[in-house]
């Protein structure tokens, strides 16, 4: 249950229009409904800000529809990521009103538009184009949690003028989020052009010696630039969280 929707359940009981039982029968879900295979929370979004996310990966089709079902009865607007296009097809099947991204595997139900919470602009910013599904997991997510997201693609060191091209939209950001794939090193350039915080996100893109993102991680850990956050290989979905903690603080 979102904290609007248990305002509104309180503001009902309080004025009379709706029974203390019936507000009861509303609740028994909380603080989890148990599907056997899964326990949904319904508290999270009362705890953190965000309800619970649906990793789809793993996952059979008809599970996510459940847990999919529970979420969006109590009320809570619905990110699926990791989903493949075979079972999201079976997931819209049953929720026909089912947003899906298939170049970043991120499916969203909406149940009450995310009120805007950020105070400024999220940047997500993409090296490469192979690059981009992350990318664009992370501005999914940040935009379902409540921010104005921007985007700026392709803009890798391989040709770092064009990064260049974008300084004035780089200093409006208030958080920015860097993709990069091969040696990782793109996050260290930007850190070093703004004075606001820098979400790195290593992506397994790049050819044998990068180990599946381990050379960007590693690189990006090790950034001469101070102040540098570094997410988990391929982890659009947790920059996307992170900086939408950071813009609401």
């Amino acid at each position: 249950m979102s904290p609007e929707r248990l305002k509104e359940l309180l503001r009902q009981v309080s004025g009379g229009t709706l029974s203390a039982d019936a507000a009861l029968e509303q609740l028994r879900a909380l603080p989890f409904d148990d599907l056997g295979f899964a326990k949904v929370d319904h508290h999270r979004a009362l705890r953190t800000g965000f309800p619970e996310v649906i990793f789809g990966a793993g996952k059979t089709a008809d599970q996510i529809i459940e847990i999919t079902r529970s979420l969006n009865d109590g009320a809570h607007n619905v990110l699926i990521t990791r989903l493949d296009p075979e079972p999201a097809a079976q997931v819209r099947g049953a929720f026909p009103e089912l947003s899906y991204s298939a170049h970043a595997r991120v499916a969203t139900l909406i149940h009450t538009p995310p009120p805007l919470v950020g105070r400024g602009q999220i940047l997500v910013i993409a090296a490469g184009t192979s690059d981009l599904p992350v990318a664009e997991e992370a501005a999914l997510t940040a935009e379902l949690t409540g921010n104005r997201v921007d985007r700026l693609h392709d803009v890798g060191i391989s040709g770092i003028h064009r990064l260049f091209a974008h300084q004035q939209q780089l200093r409006e950001a208030a958080v920015l989020v860097v993709v990069a794939g091969m040696e990782g090193a793109l996050p260290s350039v930007v850190a070093g052009l703004v004075a606001k915080p820098v979400i790195a996100v290593p992506t397994s893109i790049g050819y044998g010696a990068s180990f599946g993102g381990l050379a960007a991680l590693l690189a990006m850990l090790n950034s001469c630039a101070a102040g540098v956050l570094v997410v988990n290989i391929d982890n659009g979905f947790g920059a996307g969280i992170a900086a939408s903690l950071i813009n609401r603080a």
